[in-house]
């Protein structure tokens, strides 16, 4: 019986994976891309846990002038067999670090463990203070970045002058390899602290990459490219290969291919379906790409099944903030995602953290390069770019499900949404109405709403059903009745159950008409409109025909009940 590689869970180092024999998928030609690339530095965004941690490993064993020869790492390895690469193997000094612990919950506890950390990098090269051209003030620079004493002004010139005493010390330029780069900057804007570390991140940055004579080479990973953030304005030397690019496509998670050999491997053929519905679905460049963490979880313990790993590695609360205060149309997009359908927008590279719910296009595109949604190319108009979007797999659909039905968690109990629920679907339209009341005047702060924005209440409301309604009812929603109106139809699976037509309708403070007088305009447009035909066609014959009334925090329904014979 073969014997089968462990899997390395939660092990990124590359050194470790080779020598103890863990799973490794060969992705050592990122090095010989990297090193022809035409930028002196590359930026390479990805999504969480797609395997950026280890390549930067990778890169850096393989070029680090250690007193170790690391050669035998890339034995049997693809990279191997590029010779005129291989001889750059241990020949440059590397600059490594990497910023993905780097989350905190004040400027404060930020500015301490940027000290710890480029303390620890400094005294990995405290060889450097040998050097007989290190004058006294460079070691007094020196030895206040090791014992944590430095100013946050003096920490922002670390990367530069270390490549300095670098390219002293060996003769040669570094190579500096850093990490995700933005999981501070992610945890800056979560805890209001964003402009600070923002202006740090660009002098750490800008000085270790921007017009640095002792620069070899420079890769950066992170999440998003936030170039307008100024952290990398001006740097001409930057080459970006993000997930919408085909250089690099095939470097981070695992193409079809590779998970072929894998299932045949591990004598899992027969799960190959169900495991590309739960974990691809994601295209780099053209490249069909499957989400690395998950399948490994999966190999790891496949009597365990199939089921969310990756969305359930990371608290994914900025998603859910942003999904909550986003817009009436934000919802309504989220919506036709949740039917499993696309939507069409233009994609931002350039997406400002800071921006990020100023429109819903940014929205988009931070959920498309955090690896909750996957593009195609749709078509191409003028100088826009317009990319259909979807959600990738059922793992990730799973996350929508769960942040959807935890906004109605948090504006009433599990039990009262449930009763909501089954009081509508049964037909006890009291008692739905008044839990209905207790959402909207629960959910007006939750969702950020400003004025009589309703909308965003109801568009929720909506969705909730979708979700939690699939088991046992289709819900149709049409939206072609202009502004302010929203159709819902509740279809049962079992036609003998109870059919529902509800329309929304929103009145502003200023409107004349009433509550009441809005509600029977309501159930006039569905009777007129012929709502309940769908209904009728499918063969549901008890239906109720209910108009749903907003204004502000109030609300008003009335409803029509219809038997059909």
């Amino acid at each position: 019986m073969r014997k089968l590689k462990r899997i390395p869970l939660g092990i990124s180092n590359f050194k470790t994976i080779i020598e103890e024999s863990y799973l490794f998928i060969d992705k050592s030609l990122l090095i010989k891309d990297f090193w022809e690339s035409n930028g002196q530095t590359v930026l390479v965004p990805r999504p969480r846990r797609f395997g950026k941690t280890l390549n930067m490993s990778m890169l850096k064993y393989f070029f680090e002038n250690s007193s170790m020869d690391n050669s035998y790492l890339f034995k049997g390895l693809n990279i191997e067999n590029h010779k005129d690469i291989m001889k750059l193997q241990g020949k440059y000094p590397v600059i490594y670090l990497s910023f993905k612990d780097e989350k905190h919950s004040s400027f404060e506890y930020f500015q301490a463990g940027l000290r710890n950390l480029l303390s620890k990098l400094y005294q990995e090269h405290k060889y450097c203070l040998t050097l007989d051209k290190m004058d006294d003030i460079d070691k007094e620079y020196y030895s206040s970045i090791i014992n944590k004493k430095a100013d946050i002004i003096d920490l922002a010139s670390t990367l530069k002058r270390l490549s300095e005493y670098l390219t002293s010390y060996y003769e040669k330029k570094p190579i500096i390899l850093i990490d995700e780069y933005d999981v501070p900057i992610q945890a800056a804007y979560l805890n209001n602290y964003y402009f600070e570390a923002i202006e740090f991140m660009r002098n750490l940055l800008s000085g270790a990459f921007k017009d640095n004579t002792f620069l070899q080479k420079g890769m950066i990973t992170g999440i998003l490219r936030v170039a307008k953030e100024s952290i990398f304005s001006g740097l001409n030397n930057l080459k970006v290969e993000s997930i919408l690019s085909d250089n690099l496509c095939d470097k981070f998670g695992f193409t079809d291919s590779e998970i072929e050999a894998l299932v045949s491997a591990y004598d899992i053929e027969e799960e190959l379906q169900n495991i590309k519905g739960w974990y691809n679905g994601y295209y780099f460049g053209n490249t069909t790409i499957y989400n690395p963490w998950s399948i490994l979880n999966y190999l790891s313990s496949p009597k365990a099944g199939l089921k969310p790993y990756w969305v359930n590695s990371s608290s994914n609360d900025l998603v859910n903030v942003l999904l909550a205060k986003g817009s009436e149309d934000v919802k309504k997009d989220l919506e036709v995602l949740i039917n499993g359908d696309c939507i069409t927008k233009i994609i931002d590279e350039n997406i400002v953290m800071g921006d990020i719910e100023k429109s819903s296009n940014n929205l988009w595109s931070f959920l498309l390069f955090t690896g909750y949604l996957k593009a195609k190319e749709a078509y191409r108009k003028e100088e826009d770019i317009f990319y259909n979007l979807s959600i990738p797999n059922r793992e990730v659909r799973s996350l929508y499900k769960n942040i959807i039905e935890n906004w109605f968690l948090n504006t009433i109990t599990k039990s009262n949404y449930d009763i909501m629920l089954k009081s509508l679907i049964t037909g006890d339209i009291k008692i739905f109405g008044k839990l209905l009341k207790q959402f909207v005047l629960k959910s007006i702060s939750y969702f950020d709403v400003g004025g009589y924005e309703g909308e965003k209440v109801y568009h929720a409301f909506v969705l909730g059903m979708l979700i939690s309604l699939n088991d046992s009812h289709e819900v149709i929603s049409n939206r072609e009745s202009g502004y302010g109106r929203y159709d819902v139809m509740i279809i049962p699976k079992d036609i003998s159950k109870l059919g529902i037509v509800i329309e929304f309708k929103k009145l502003d403070p200023d409107d004349e008409e009433t509550l009441e007088e809005t509600a029977d305009m309501a159930l006039k447009q569905i009777k007129e409109k012929k709502y309940s035909t769908t209904l009728e066609d499918r063969g549901v014959k008890n239906i109720k025909e209910i108009g749903i009334v907003f204004k502000g925090k109030e609300l008003y329904i009335k409803l029509v009940n219809t038997q059909r014979s």
